[in-house]
């Protein structure tokens, strides 16, 4: 066998499937993040602060930020894999 050369026996190409917003882990972070800070606003920081860690005034508010930033980076992404799938496609429509 050369170098370079490859044999591929029985493997198809898989399609691409249409992405969905629902399969981005960033939204179903920012969604638990979301649900932890209503609970420190509802229940108290106490409800939501780790073992051991120091005392912090308005915990809550951290999550709900964590919150945002996850969802931001979210939908970064899902416009990114967006834009890739829209360029796949186009390309072997082209081809």
């Amino acid at each position: 066998m050369r170098r370079g050369l490859r044999y591929t026996i029985g493997v198809t190409a898989k399609k691409l499937s249409k992405p969905a917003w629902w399969k981005n882990t960033y939204f179903w972070i920012a969604g638990i993040m979301f649900l932890l800070a209503v609970l420190g606003l509802i229940l108290g920081d106490r409800t939501i602060r780790d073992p051991g860690q120091k005392r912090e005034g308005l915990l809550w508010l951290l999550y709900l930020g964590a919150a945002a930033v996850m969802l931001v980076n979210g939908w970064l992404s899902h416009r990114q894999t967006i834009q890739h799938y829209n360029e796949h496609i186009d390309s072997t429509e082209n081809s």
